[in-house]
């Protein structure tokens, strides 16, 4: 060691890249491992991302019911919120106290009527060799069930499903008491340039949302009504809890149909074969004026989805994600489509943009 001042070493060390080739190389290197590692996150953390969606899938319901109320009473938000918030709960207390022991008791008679039909089925399907015998299909219904995953394991018990419609519930509350503010967050999270797309974009996909939703609501509620008025004046069991399932599996078109209508031939042959005649006539007449009365008045006023689109991405999401994923998986396509929709629309202007100099 010497006093004298420290010489500074000159030249790149061994720890420096200096061809820009290589530099280059090595950014493109750390954008496709970061996507690898975000794709990896992602499939990790799916069933919380799913909740957080559903979430903002309820806030946006309840903006609706916000928009719609003020639309009529120019009171804050903070009120109007509240009587959506009140009138949901009263409604949901309201139907189950007044027709809670009805429901509870057809649910568990409709219970034991599936099984005992199916069973049925099955044995005349296995004698006539159309199906394997019924220890066969119990092998392939678990082998079915466990093909699934990771992904759907906790949705199976009680517990996680109530404490995920729960979380749900709670994230959607509290976006929906301040929804500018989420907005705000989520726009500065994006580069400047870019935010003015981006806040069209958001905005357009919050209306796509509402409409989807007051639709699927409006058809929840005729097929619910219409099926229990139908199926109690033809006499088939258990009416009121086959019109509630038909009101909430209409939420999912397509496979929502398909299940009440196999619940509903099931309940309704358990009882005599003329009154299995008159569920199928229920399923017919209920299916036929909501798909050329009711969806066609609905759809003028929200998305126009392509049903094969619809129902594929039913079968992907219920079989990656599970029931969760079934649910919103119609919400998932409309603000995919909305967003492809806006990204053709900046393709156009810029296009028209790069035009209008070369004409002049």
């Amino acid at each position: 060691m010497t006093d004298s001042a420290a010489d500074l070493v000159t030249g790149p060390g061994p720890s420096e890249v200096t061809d820009p080739a290589v530099r280059a190389e090595f950014k493109r290197a750390a954008v496709w491992l970061g996507m690898i590692c975000a794709i990896a996150l992602v499939v990790v953390l799916i069933q919380p991302l799913l909740i957080i969606f559903g979430g903002l899938v309820f806030a946006a319901l309840l903006d609706g019911g916000v928009r719609l109320i003020g639309k009529v009473l120019p009171i804050r938000r903070g009120f109007r919120l509240a009587i959506v918030v009140l009138c949901t709960v009263a409604f949901l207390v309201g139907t189950f106290y007044l027709a809670g022991v009805q429901i509870t008791a057809q649910a568990q008679q409709l219970q034991a009527t599936v099984i005992t039909q199916v069973t049925r089925i099955s044995h005349w399907a296995s004698e006539k060799g159309i199906l394997p015998g019924t220890a066969d299909l119990k092998g392939l219904a678990q082998q079915a069930l466990g093909s699934v995953g990771k992904l759907t394991s906790f949705v199976g018990t009680a517990l996680g499903a109530i404490t995920s419609l729960l979380m749900i519930m709670i994230i959607g509350l509290f976006v929906a008491m301040e929804p500018k503010i989420y907005d705000r967050g989520l726009q500065w999270m994006i580069p400047v340039a870019q935010r003015k797309d981006f806040a069209i974009t958001l905005d357009r996909m919050g209306m796509t949302l509402r409409r989807l939703l007051a639709g699927r609501l409006a058809g929840m509620a005729f097929e619910a009504f219409l099926t229990w008025v139908i199926l109690m004046i033809f006499g088939v069991p258990m009416a009121l809890v086959l019109g509630l399932i038909a009101g909430i599996l209409a939420f999912i078109p397509n496979i929502g149909a398909f299940i009440t209508g196999c619940l509903m031939t099931l309940v309704g042959f358990s009882a005599g074969f003329d009154t299995g005649l008159y569920a199928i006539c229920t399923y017919m007449i209920v299916q036929s004026i909501d798909g050329y009365v009711v969806i066609p008045m609905v759809a003028k006023r929200t998305v126009d989805l392509p049903p094969a689109l619809t129902l594929s991405t039913q079968i992907l999401a219920s079989t990656l994600f599970g029931v969760i994923g079934l649910a919103l998986a119609d919400p998932m396509v409309a603000m995919i489509k909305v967003a492809l929709e806006r990204n053709s629309e900046r393709s156009v202007e810029a296009g028209m943009g790069q035009e209008e100099p070369k004409a002049a």
